[in-house]
């Protein structure tokens, strides 16, 4: 199984008393997502902050754990620019990045800096095509300024992260471009209509991700999330679209290596 998003180094995981360098809570979790059967997962970016927690980790599960680098929308602010040449100035060292991201457009908290985010996720979708890299795409009531910008990119590769549309966003999406959508926890709530979508998306453009610590699947909804919880998002998967189990974890695992090299 594979979890495509996941944010097991972010302190929300520290052990209480534990050093800042030894990042013990964030490996345990780590280790019991292996131990649940997660043989791979990616930690994506957030802001320049996270990148050193974030690449320390994955240096301790290199069999495992891969990275992607960007700046996520709600982190944008007018600093941007400097804050985004650092992040992907360390991609040509960086030799298990897989993707830039978490990139995109995220108006639901704050629309003050909606023309900087524009700006930082094209630069970001030009960073991910000239270094041939996939695109972690986060999009929260902004889908009609992501596809703007990714009208302009028709060769870009991207997941649709944390995706909960309708039938309908699918359809805008696809007729951008063929890309992917992860599903998370969200998948499993008794009031999302996500899994009466997941027909229309199909098994061959899912990945399985957790958004760690975020939205924890139910029956565990309202816990801190966490890699190990993937079966659950898994098994939801393959029960709305009436397959079996084992057959939806090797689809969606070809889906991962398509598009992230593994």
């Amino acid at each position: 199984m594979i979890d495509t998003h996941t944010h097991l180094y972010m302190p929300e995981f520290s052990l209480e008393g534990q050093t800042p360098d030894s990042l013990e809570g964030q490996r345990m979790a780590v280790d019991r997502a292996i131990a649940a059967g997660v043989t791979r997962m990616i930690f994506p970016g957030v802001d320049r902050s996270s990148v050193e927690p974030m690449l320390m980790l994955a240096s301790f599960y290199s069999a495992n754990v891969a990275v992607a680098l960007g700046l996520h929308p709600t982190e944008v602010k007018e600093d941007w620019k400097q804050e985004l040449d650092y992040i992907l100035s360390l991609i040509p060292q960086t030799s298990n990045c897989v993707a830039i991201g978490e990139a995109g457009i995220d108006l639901y908290w704050d629309k003050q800096y909606e023309k900087e985010q524009i700006e930082a996720f094209d630069t970001q979708v030009a960073a991910a095509v000239a270094a041939g890299l996939p695109l972690i795409i986060h999009c929260r009531d902004g889908l009609d300024q992501t596809l703007e910008v990714l009208q302009s990119y028709p060769y870009a590769k991207a997941v649709f992260h944390s995706f909960g549309g309708s039938v309908a966003d699918v359809e805008r999406i696809r007729r951008c471009g063929d890309y992917f959508f992860g599903i998370n926890g969200i998948v499993t709530f008794k009031n999302s209509n996500l899994r009466s979508v997941l027909p229309e998306i199909g098994i061959t453009r899912i990945l399985t991700e957790t958004d760690s610590p975020y939205l924890s699947p139910a029956p565990l909804r309202g816990q801190r999330n966490e890699s190990a919880r993937i079966p659950y998002i898994l098994n939801t998967i393959a029960q709305a679209l009436g397959m079996d189990a084992a057959e939806a974890e090797n689809i969606i695992s070809l889906n991962s290596e398509k598009l992230f090299g593994f």
